[in-house]
């Protein structure tokens, strides 16, 4: 078997880029100087050359990757722009792609294409472990809803006690939150000591971030019929039901982004939240619903400490989960899920 390196890089790295590279066996790396101000990086595959610009990072989450496609958009347009990074997270690497980043990591993730090159690998499953005493709070569970909090409100200028309150948890969590988002570079701070605030500065590379590691815990689904004569009929007809039994609850799903965007025409299921304080078989009931196993046009679900129905909207005669909580959970659709969720972010979420 040839196990000659496919990938040649030579240029002038520093020392955290030498010891990836180094590290991956499909690549060789030779050093030389540079004359430019910009160091310059030479790119050979399969008798190919290209002068690219080389950015390395230890680790690369869905909040840097949006950084990095911002960066790339400012070099010239025969410069690709090639990350190297230690771990890469799945995320990450798709928002890199559809940019037309080349990715090479130390798990053995390669994606590289450009005119005459196309070098793609899948290395090992999962992303970057973090070993630390204190690792960084990740966005799910509480920490997720706090994320939620910014995005709802990326203009204000945020106090660690402000977020804590808004976002119904600790002052200790918002704090260990905010000062991730900082060194992220997702929030800046301004003022310092007890007026000390953050302010949200890359709200993509937040949504990003919280879609890529918002988790929801302990759900229950159930599955049921209730005759209308349409899916929008349907919808209105669940709120009010739901409503009048005192049954917390929120639309999401197609239905609930046809009421925001005109995109969605097809909704093959009502999607509903409903709050965990009430089993799923009385909840349909409650709902005018019969539980069924096939043919249904209802999902009721449940998740732990109701973190889907934080900060959901009143809507004629049903709650609407948050337009980025309806973002998240069309994503997770296996039915146009990713197309409907990028549709709605670029309608209506504006990035």
């Amino acid at each position: 078997m040839n196990k000659d390196p496919v990938v040649n890089i030579e240029g002038t790295f520093g020392k955290e880029a030498l010891r990836i590279l180094r590290d991956i066996p499909e690549v060789s790396v030779a050093e030389a100087p540079s004359d430019h101000r910009r160091p310059a990086f030479v790119v050979r595959a399969g008798g190919v050359t290209y002068v690219v610009e080389l950015k390395a990072q230890r680790q690369t989450n869905a909040a840097a990757a949006r950084q990095l496609v911002e960066y790339a958009r400012h070099l010239p347009e025969d410069t690709p722009l090639l990350l190297i990074a230690r771990t890469t997270t799945a995320e990450a690497r798709q928002i890199l792609e559809g940019a037309g980043v080349a990715v090479i990591d130390g798990l053995g993730n390669m994606n590289v294409q450009l005119p005459g090159i196309f070098l793609r690998a899948e290395g090992q499953r999962g992303g970057p472990q973090h070993h630390a005493a204190h690792p960084p709070v990740k966005l799910t569970g509480k920490a997720g809803v706090a994320a939620q909090a910014l995005l709802l409100a990326p203009e204000r200028r945020w106090g660690v006690h402000d977020l804590a309150d808004e976002a119904g948890v600790s002052v200790g969590l918002a704090h260990r939150l905010l000062d991730r988002l900082e060194r992220e570079n997702v929030v800046a701070a301004e003022g310092a000591g007890p007026k000390r605030v953050r302010r949200v500065t890359d709200r993509a590379a937040l949504l990003d971030l919280w879609a890529e590691e918002v988790r929801d815990r302990g759900v229950k689904q159930l599955r049921a019929f209730r005759l209308a004569r349409d899916p929008r009929t349907l919808t209105a007809a669940l709120g009010r039901t739901l409503t009048d039994a005192g049954v917390d609850h929120a639309v999401t799903g197609a239905a609930a982004a046809a009421t925001l965007a005109p995109f969605v025409t097809a909704i093959p299921v009502t999607e509903v939240w409903v709050g965990e304080t009430v089993a799923l078989q009385e909840a349909a009931l409650a709902a005018g619903a019969e539980v069924v196993e096939d043919g249904h046009n209802v999902v009721l679900a449940q998740a732990r400490d109701d973190a889907p129905l934080v900060f959901r909207q009143k809507v004629d005669d049903f709650w609407r989960v948050n337009v980025f909580r309806l973002f998240y959970d069309l994503r997770r659709d296996p039915r146009r899920g990713r197309e409907q969720a990028q549709r709605l972010r670029e309608e209506v979420i504006g990035f």
